[in-house]
């Protein structure tokens, strides 16, 4: 939320995992436009509710399609359909940590790139992007290489301990001219026993638009 308390005003927030709307709805009512992008047909409703019972309909747009690095027809897997769940993915079949999920549902749906969001979809440009989609972070933004260029900062959360997540995340953001700003996350963290201790929300921006 510090984060998005940086975002000024009619500037442009794509919330990557949008869940049921916690981020958007705050970033919405600090007058930030806002693509929610949400795959989970459970969370959907929820989202699409709050969204509407803030009063911020004319400021959130709901994207109901999982972003991948292409436009492809595959499943989206699911470790819950509890409304609010998370540790889900699409396509891939791994979460948030690399290891394959004990998944108890499925569906199968398109998935689009950043760049294919752009094109096809004609959404509007981000100014910042907030990533959180529990594994496949990497592949998304690989996806997006030429959307990022023009992003003033991302925020995206990756595993320490899943290297290819972290790798690539870093390659491509660098690639994009962002350099780390900071990384943290809750001091209970530190003390799980859990990957929960190495995940860290990463705040990128790009030295050229900030």
């Amino acid at each position: 939320m510090q984060w998005i308390n940086g975002i000024p005003r009619g500037d442009i927030l794509w919330d990557i995992g949008a869940n049921v709307g916690l981020y958007s709805i705050y970033a919405a009512k600090n007058g930030i436009r806002v693509y929610a992008f949400e795959p989970s047909v459970f969370n959907l409703e929820v989202l699409a509710r709050n969204i509407f019972l803030n009063d911020v309909v004319d400021k959130i747009t709901i994207i109901p399609l999982p972003l991948s690095d292409k436009l492809v027809e595959n499943n989206f897997k699911m470790t819950t359909t509890v409304w609010g769940g998370a540790l889900s993915t699409f396509e891939k079949g791994f979460g948030h940590d690399g290891k394959t999920i004990r998944e108890v549902f499925e569906f199968p749906t398109l998935g689009i790139s950043m760049t294919g969001a752009v094109e096809s979809l004609k959404i509007r440009l981000p100014d910042y992007i907030k990533m959180d989609v529990d594994g496949i972070e990497h592949s998304i933004l690989a996806g997006g290489l030429p959307i990022l260029k023009s992003v003033k900062s991302v925020l995206v959360e990756i595993n320490d301990n899943f290297d290819v997540q972290a790798k690539e995340s870093e390659a491509t953001l660098s690639k994009a001219g962002f350099t780390l700003k900071e990384k943290r996350h809750a001091d209970y963290c530190d003390h799980l026993e859990s990957d929960a201790k190495y995940t860290f929300n990463q705040i990128w921006v790009n030295k050229d638009l900030v």
